[in-house]
């Protein structure tokens, strides 16, 4: 035995040593297998298109990822882009216990991995409050999430397949700039000013004024008719006739009666005075346009930019005796007023115009003008919940108090430039209440098809129907939606935080509840296909916000509820690996 033992125990020992370097082998090939698909993971869902940069991302990778975990020495790796594949292959050397008796040296392993960027379009809306709340390190962590979002979604290489962002701020409402008369309607009711007076004719001279029950005025060749009104100045010794206007009647070549005017007991004329007819009944001014302005009787017209007649400059007046070009201002004398010398614009100010004039919700009501903007509102009646086109629907007008102003920060359709991108987030400022549910609207708008129209030719969404199409609309606040509308104006019912009620309209909001109006459209976005993230930052658990993110996000597996600036971070991260996802090929 002892013979048998002393034969046998040599190679034995160099079959367990063999045996034992066999698992090393084994152990460290699949250490470098899950290394390098982690690397090529990674470099597949970075924003590299060349070889040189899938290398230098790949192998920094994979060399950390072997950090810790493998006692092998890295020989080589490779790392190659090829259309919508990244490829990646390494070798590892390790040193073994008796195996280089017969292999001459270390021992060699390899691995090989190939990932698929992900093989879909993407069309991604961005939602992001703006409001005042969000100011400080909020909105700072807010611009640095979305901006890391939008690096990983947009990609440098769109073909074959593309992957394109929009932006749209929201606070009091949503700023839509240049494209605003295209969605809201044009403004109506401005219109330039090619004159104003009151006069119609020559000026003439009186000679006389008799005292008589039915004032008789003398004066040569007037050319007056009856039924004419005139207005009487400069008169010497029967001064109660200067100032006032009158109806001519029993006209003659040189001579008229001031209808229902006595003179009897006035003093007696001695000399002087002029008489000039007026345009309209009461002598007031009369306004030309220099196209049909469309207003009617009774509407109160806004000015500014009159030279002359500088005091109808930024006050309204309600006016009468409309033509087609002409319209004459109620209680504004002509005869005494300054006279026009050039220029000048009229707004009308009911909604859908320049400026509109409405009784607020204060306890005391008083009457108040908010003048339009590029900001958009919500769409009310059969189309508030849709995503019909603008031309069918326009969305709503905005008129805010300038202490809740529309926000500067506007939309950014669908863009393959993240620089871009980038530079727009970077500008935002935190103000305003919230409107949250239009923000939710435009960021429906933003990825529709029926909206494609509105938009230049590279930012146009494609169909619903398009094959491997994703898409996506992230919504994201830190509060509850408190700023619904009537007539443009944020409504008498709003929410706390919303403003004063000063400015503020008498009426509720048209659509009900800002909650509610999200809740509609997020659920009839979900139904035409769109996937819907929400993020609710610091939000309080169970409250109204907290409730309607959940119910508008497509799935729990949707919804993000960070609690500070570093996890709004990871929400946004987790959002884009989402939206990005890739699969192992080999």
């Amino acid at each position: 035995m002892a013979i048998w033992f002393a034969v046998m125990a040599l190679p034995l020992a160099v079959m367990s040593f063999a045996l034992i370097d066999i698992n090393r082998a084994s152990v460290e090939k699949r250490h470098l297998q899950d290394a390098l698909d982690a690397a090529v993971l990674l470099v597949a869902r970075s924003t590299a298109t060349t070889d040189a940069q899938a290398q230098a991302m790949g192998s920094a990778a994979l060399a950390a990822q072997l950090t810790g975990m493998s006692k092998a020495t890295l020989l080589s790796s490779s790392f190659k882009i090829v259309g919508s594949k990244v490829s990646g292959t390494a070798t590892s050397g390790l040193s073994p216990y008796i195996s280089n008796l017969w292999l001459g040296g270390d021992m060699q392993v390899g691995a090989v991995s190939e990932a698929t960027r992900a093989a879909i379009n993407v069309e991604l809306a961005l939602v992001l409050d703006v409001t005042g709340s969000m100011a400080g390190s909020r909105l700072t962590d807010l611009k640095a999430a979305a901006k890391d979002l939008i690096d990983m979604v947009v990609s440098d290489s769109q073909s074959p397949y593309y992957s394109k962002a929009a932006l749209v701020p929201y606070s009091v409402a949503v700023n839509v700039g240049g494209y605003a008369p295209s969605v809201r309607g044009a403004v109506v009711g401005t219109r330039s000013i090619s004159g104003i007076s009151w006069q119609s004719g020559a000026t003439k001279n009186i000679t006389g004024i008799s005292k008589a029950s039915s004032a008789l005025v003398t004066s040569s060749n007037h050319g007056f008719q009856n039924g004419d009104v005139v207005y009487i100045s400069g008169v010497n010794g029967m001064t109660q006739v200067n100032d006032k206007y009158y109806t001519v009647s029993n006209a003659a070549t040189n001579n008229f009666r001031l209808f229902g005017t006595s003179s009897s007991f006035w003093s007696t004329y001695t000399s002087g005075g002029i008489i000039r007819k007026c345009q309209v009944s009461d002598c007031s001014l009369v306004v030309t346009t220099s196209a049909a302005h469309g207003y009617a009787n009774g509407d109160d017209i806004y000015f500014s930019g009159v030279g002359g007649l500088t005091a109808l400059n930024g006050n309204t007046y309600s006016i009468a005796n409309t033509t087609s070009t002409t319209f004459s201002l109620v209680g504004v004398l002509g005869p005494t007023s300054s006279v026009w010398t050039s220029g000048g614009t009229s707004y009308c100010t009911t909604y859908g115009c320049e400026f509109q004039r409405f009784t607020n919700a204060s306890s005391t009501p008083q009457i108040r003008m908010h003048q339009i903007n590029t900001c958009a509102t919500e769409r009310t009646g059969a189309y508030a919940y849709t995503d019909t086109a603008p031309g069918i629907a326009p969305v709503g007008a905005n008129y805010p108090s300038s202490g809740n102003a529309c926000p500067t920060a506007m939309i950014m359709p669908l863009s393959t430039n993240r620089t871009a991108l980038k530079a727009q987030i970077d500008t935002y400022a935190a103000a305003g209440s919230t409107a949250g549910q239009i923000g939710v609207e435009w960021g429906w708008y933003m990825v529709s098809p029926n909206f494609a129209s509105l938009w230049p030719v590279a930012s146009q969404p494609a169909a619903y129907s398009k094959p491997d199409l994703l898409k996506a609309v992230v919504i994201m606040t830190d509060g509850e939606f408190n700023s619904p509308y009537c007539q443009g104006v944020i409504a008498r019912n709003a929410g706390s935080g919303s403003g004063s009620t000063s400015d503020k309209i008498n009426c509720d909001a048209t659509n009900g509840q800002g909650a509610a109006q999200a809740l509609r459209t997020c659920t009839a976005m979900k139904n035409a296909g769109v996937v819907v993230y929400t993020v609710g930052l610091g939000m309080a658990a169970g409250g109204e916000a907290e409730t309607l993110l959940k119910n508008c996000a497509t799935s729990s597996a949707h919804l993000y509820l960070p609690s500070s600036g570093g996890a709004l971070k990871d929400a946004f991260s987790a959002i884009g690996r989402d939206i990005m996802k890739l699969r192992l090929s080999k």
